[in-house]
């Protein structure tokens, strides 16, 4: 009938040798390919470049469906992740719309304070940026060069800070850098005082990377994890700078952990905070104490002045 495909009758053996001889037909197709890939690599090219040409549109053909599925599923994965994304904003929203509300009223109420006070703040202190220059010389183990601009008003004992805390106190001043004594150096000792437990100490430096904590009260001790600030005692130094954190190495001995990165220093700031200390003024009837410097003569009633 029309339409029915004819199929040519073989018999066993003939179907036995045709099924033996397609591998060694295969072999050596392969092999005459190969040969004539050898044989010229030019022709070989471009029969293998105009193959793939051809079947480069089924070859996207079939990578379509694959990159679209892989499509819906990641925007699926991203749907969910956005929800949870969503109500942990809102969460946060709400949380933060709180202490908004919490901290303007604490400015509006400090403002009133300070109105009532007459508080006047401090003047800010002015400062020049320099970069750190490593410098292995000098009479210090610890300590650093610091590339500036001196003239704009880098003065010896400034305060130089980074990004996160105080790094030490210059030293030495040249035309065109100073240096600068870090709170690590075993020649450094600074007064500070402890946030939480209030205390007041003495941050010795060794040498080491974490100063220690000398001077604290026996019956107060340094709290782990506390922070460590300077209390102001040293001129040019004001109290409040950032220093460390308390960590003890051992039971009993207390060290700081410095909050600045004293060793990967890049870019530091100098501080001239003039005279931090308060002078107290004098009281009444208060005699001061004579100067070595000052001569005064003390009168004595001379016995002919009385009739």
């Amino acid at each position: 009938m029309p339409g029915e495909s004819v199929m040519i009758p073989l018999s066993i053996p003939l179907r036995q040798a045709l099924d033996r001889l397609v591998l060694p037909i295969l072999i050596v197709a392969a092999l005459g390919i190969i040969l004539l890939g050898q044989a010229n690599r030019a022709l070989t090219e471009r029969v293998r470049m105009g193959l793939a040409d051809i079947l480069a549109p089924a070859y996207e053909l079939v990578a379509w469906p694959q990159e679209q599925a892989r499509a819906l599923l990641d925007r699926m994965r991203d749907m969910g992740r956005i929800e949870a994304e969503n109500q942990r904003l809102r969460t946060e929203n709400a949380n933060l719309r709180h202490w908004y509300d919490v901290a303007a009223a604490l400015v509006d109420e400090n403002a009133a304070l300070k109105a009532n006070l007459h508080w006047m703040p401090d003047p800010a202190p002015s400062f020049v940026t320099g970069r750190v220059v490593r410098d292995t010389s000098g009479l210090y183990a610890r300590s650093v060069l610091v590339a500036a601009n001196v003239e704009a008003g880098i003065h010896k004992d400034g305060i130089v800070l980074d990004g996160s805390g105080m790094v030490g106190r210059v030293t030495e001043i040249g035309s065109r850098s100073v240096r600068v004594l870090l709170i690590t150096d075993a020649s450094s000792r600074i007064p500070v005082r402890l946030e939480v437990s209030h205390g007041a100490a003495i941050m010795a430096g060794d040498n080491s990377g974490s100063p220690r904590l000398i001077y604290y009260p026996q019956d107060n001790p340094p709290i782990e994890g506390e922070r460590v600030v300077t209390n102001g005692e040293i001129d040019t130094m004001p109290p409040g700078l950032p220093v460390g954190q308390i960590h003890y190495l051992r039971p009993g001995q207390p060290v700081v952990i410095p909050f600045a990165s004293l060793g990967h220093l890049d870019i530091v700031r100098v501080f001239d905070y003039g005279r931090s200390t308060v002078v107290p003024p004098d009281a009444p009837g208060r005699i001061p104490l004579r100067r070595p410097t000052d001569s005064f003569t003390v009168p004595f009633p001379s016995p002919l002045g009385r009739g």
